[in-house]
């Protein structure tokens, strides 16, 4: 096993983890609201298209770190999981200037008015249930994760394996399922950007 990376200071990591997830959840719950009028020489939908690149080399990422800490290779594995955290800030970055720049778009809004009409919501039928399950689901568990992510990181980083195996159980499937969702999101929704 490896050394630890940092001290082990419970009260002060349980501390900046919650108001770090707090003002992140807060943030991406005010921009639904706003969006910024800018008129860019660029297709700002650039950003969604890397957050989905992000999401899936996160995604691939985790795979292989999964495959490096089953195989013992534990200092690949703190090497993977690091890097998959580092996109993950990119990824919030770009998903924050996105949802800035471009506002939401509807699924089936295919005349790009704002409005699904019943014209449009008889073309995209079912796929429409499904949409909104992956993205729902999604959303949900983006939320949720953070401070899980967070946490679990910090028990390896003080070198309590115990604990972060236990609490890696539950976060490495919910960070797979929303890095990987979140490509299929994207795929879903760009027919219907702006």
């Amino acid at each position: 096993m490896l050394p630890p990376t940092i001290d082990k200071n419970d009260k002060q990591a349980f501390w900046l983890i919650g108001v770090f997830s707090i003002i992140v959840f807060g943030v991406i719950v005010l921009l639904g609201r706003y969006k910024l009028e800018v008129d860019l020489s660029f297709d700002v939908h650039i950003f969604a298209l890397v957050n989905a690149i992000l999401n899936s080399v996160t995604a691939l990422l985790l795979a292989a770190a999964l495959w490096a800490v089953k195989s013992g290779k534990y200092i690949l594995h703190k090497q993977l999981m690091m890097t998959a955290l580092l996109l993950s800030v990119f990824f919030l970055l770009s998903y924050i200037t996105h949802h800035l720049l471009a506002g939401d778009a509807r699924f089936g809004d295919a005349n790009h008015d704002g409005n699904v009409s019943p014209e449009e919501l008889a073309v995209v039928g079912r796929m429409r249930t499904v949409y909104f399950f992956i993205l729902g689901t999604h959303i949900v568990l983006a939320a949720l994760i953070l401070p899980f992510i967070l946490y679990t990181a910090y028990r390896a980083l003080t070198a309590e394996f115990d604990k972060h195996k236990k609490l890696a159980r539950i976060t490495w499937p919910l960070w797979f399922y929303v890095a990987v969702t979140g490509p299929v999101v994207y795929l879903m929704i760009s027919p219907y950007y702006r």
